[in-house]
């Protein structure tokens, strides 16, 4: 199977587990799942865009944890919260430079916006005490998206079939069947 096809199958039957788990056992937000699973495959795939991408991501989480407690802390206008934004803005792009960040400022932009867009839709401050922390609960989220974006490239693999590869004539001069 091609690999585009073995994909297909792949992701689409982990993206309908996925809403299933999120929507009875784990309750995370899906959206934050699938932006966590998109940032895996942009960063590379495999074990180390498993790495990279979660590196990134929970610098993120911490840059938003960050910027929503200054605006907490300093009153929640929109005065307040743009230079909070703003500079939280500036520190991902300077955390980007980062060894364990390898340099990708968009996945660390996604764990910052998953992060608010969650205590958005809680309604909670990043203090909440647990089980309902909106920051434990994007850091959750991303960890499972990037675990799934993970189990659907290796089940793509798996089911994807490369060209036969001969060898024929001298000189071991290959062809592809």
């Amino acid at each position: 199977m091609k690999q585009s096809e073995a994909l297909t199958i792949s992701i689409g039957v982990l993206g309908g587990v996925d809403v299933f788990l999120t929507a009875t056992v784990i309750p995370v937000p899906v959206w934050v799942t699938f932006t966590a699973w998109a940032s895996f495959f942009i960063v590379g795939g495999g074990v180390q865009g498993f790495i990279k991408s979660i590196a990134c991501n929970i610098t993120g989480i911490i840059i938003a944890a960050l910027s929503l407690l200054a605006i907490d802390l300093i009153g929640p206008s929109p005065l307040v919260a743009a230079i909070c934004v703003g500079i939280g803005s500036a520190a991902m792009v300077q955390a980007s430079k980062l060894p364990f960040t390898h340099g990708i400022t968009p996945a660390i932009v996604w764990g910052f916006s998953q992060t608010v867009g969650t205590v958005a839709v809680t309604g909670l401050s990043v203090t909440a005490a647990l089980p309902n922390n909106p920051v434990l609960i994007a850091i959750a989220a991303m960890i499972l998206g990037n675990i799934f974006g993970y189990l659907s490239e290796a089940w793509g693999k798996a089911m994807t079939t490369l060209p036969a590869v001969a060898t024929a004539g001298e000189g071991g001069r290959k062809i592809r069947s």
